[in-house]
């Protein structure tokens, strides 16, 4: 637990504060609650107050925490360009998952403890375990990208603020190393006229990968949605759960507004 934690904390640069443990509000919960509620949570960013509930709805706006990391987890796998970062999001989640290990521990180490205990105390270990898989994803996702666009992302300061300081740092050094390795195994080697990483030739790939806005994705309408332009130059408008393959680049301000979710 103790490496995952500091894999975690190393990655996203987030500070996760002390909260209540919810280990009771799992011993608590009904029989059919297959997901813990952080929403009454102080420390769980909300991304619904009154007025944002009437525009993105109230399925939205009930999401609990892990359902709002979930849609992001997904968002972010299917999105080739990478999605602002969920820092708040994750460190609250990890906050919840270590405080619960640690009272699963205590609970495993009371000989008082009855047989329907160790039932639930097994129930609470695997959506921990669930509750890890899904964070682990989400990290590796980034990371996978950050390191693919590395220089895109340095180059670029419009995306700087989707990353937490940490992914930036990462990006700019994975960015210097690859920049050295390409000229101390090639570039070096090559005619003067030929030895920037930033020449793009007709027809060939470019020397810097960048996200591919045009690639097609589905996306699901989680309000009704205001028009959108599509590559043809006709407009088209989406309602709420509706669902459509598209080029990113027409629904990236949706997805971006939260008004659309990838599937």
């Amino acid at each position: 637990m103790a490496s995952w934690d500091d894999d975690f904390n190393t990655f996203m640069g987030a500070d996760a504060r002390p909260s209540e443990s919810f280990i009771d509000r799992a011993r608590a919960a009904p029989d059919d609650d297959d997901d813990v509620d952080m929403g009454d949570d102080p420390g769980v960013p909300r991304h619904a107050g009154p007025a944002h509930v009437a525009v993105l709805g109230q399925d939205v706006a009930e999401e609990t925490a892990f359902q709002q990391l979930i849609r992001h987890w997904m968002n972010e796998r299917h999105s080739p360009d990478i999605l602002p970062g969920q820092e708040m999001l994750l460190g609250r989640i990890l906050d919840h998952v270590r405080k619960q290990s640690n009272d699963v521990e205590l609970l495993r180490a009371d000989p008082d403890s009855s047989e329907e205990e160790h039932f639930r105390i097994m129930l609470v270990q695997t959506e921990i375990e669930r509750v890890k898989f899904v964070v682990r994803s989400y990290i590796r996702t980034r990371l996978h990208k950050i390191e693919k666009y590395a220089r895109h992302i340095s180059s670029t300061p419009d995306v700087h603020g989707r990353l937490s300081k940490a992914e930036l740092e990462h990006a700019n050094r994975y960015s210097r190393l690859v920049e050295y390795h390409f000229k101390q195994s090639v570039l070096q080697s090559l005619p003067e006229q030929q030895r920037s990483l930033e020449e793009n030739i007709v027809f060939m790939p470019p020397m810097v990968p960048s996200p591919d806005m045009q690639r097609p994705v589905i996306a699901r309408a989680l309000v009704d949605c205001p028009p959108m332009r599509l590559p043809d130059g006709t407009a088209t408008e989406m309602k709420k759960g509706e669902i459509s393959m598209t080029p990113y680049h027409v629904v990236e301000h949706l997805l971006l507004r939260g008004e659309v979710e990838l599937v």
